[in-house]
């Protein structure tokens, strides 16, 4: 039987870490649960010890992509489950529909995608789901991706990549009314474009590379 551990980056994540957690806890089959809190200034990191995730915390923010990494570096887990710390909506038969694939051994990765969650995230996820970072991954493949600390925002890009490029194969999963927290909705109509922006240009990099 494999070890299952779920890692979920989170950088000022405290309304919704602590719902996402208790769904996680839920599903009896996962081990334990990582919380990399990516210098988060709110609550998050406590919220998540409160509901006794292990939580690793960094002092300064250093993006997806090295929240992701320092996770699975203190995980455990001989399959890797990644959650965003902004669901709205996860239930537990996400995540196992999420992990069946790969615990089954027929496919070394599944990547969920949403639908019938909200409009926006949905169509979003639709043209890209290769973007998605929901997740479950073979702990023998995702150690094998280079350089996933520097990849930021463009860390799932660089996971899909990799699986593409090696022939491993992998499985989309459609969520059913899942969603999450848009940028804009967190951090205001300015601030959330710019971070946007930003997420887009740490995927564009990782396209050129």
């Amino acid at each position: 039987m494999y070890y299952i551990t779920a890692v979920i980056p989170a950088f000022n994540e405290e309304k919704t870490i602590g719902e996402v957690i208790k769904t996680v806890s839920k599903v009896d089959i996962i081990d334990n649960i990582v919380v990399v809190s990516d210098g988060s200034k709110d609550n998050t990191a406590n919220i998540a010890k409160g509901l006794d995730a292990e939580v690793l915390e960094l002092s300064e923010n250093i993006g997806k992509g090295g929240a992701i990494k320092r996770g699975i570096n203190r995980s455990k887990g001989d399959i890797i489950l990644f959650l965003d710390a902004d669901l709205v909506n996860l239930k537990p038969k996400h995540i196992m529909d999420l992990l069946k694939p790969v615990i089954s051994d027929n496919y070394q990765m599944a990547i969920g995608v949403f639908d019938s969650g909200r409009k926006v995230t949905d169509l979003a996820q639709k043209i890209t789901p290769f973007l998605s970072g929901q997740r479950a991954i073979k702990r023998d493949v995702i150690e094998q991706i280079s350089n996933l600390d520097v990849t930021r925002y463009g860390v799932e890009l660089a996971i899909t990549k990799y699986v593409n490029k090696n022939n491993i194969k992998y499985k989309e999963v459609i969520l059913p009314n899942l969603t999450h927290i848009m940028k804009e909705e967190k951090l205001g109509l300015f601030k959330g474009f710019t971070e946007r922006l930003r997420m887009y240009w740490d995927i564009v990099k990782m396209i050129d590379n």
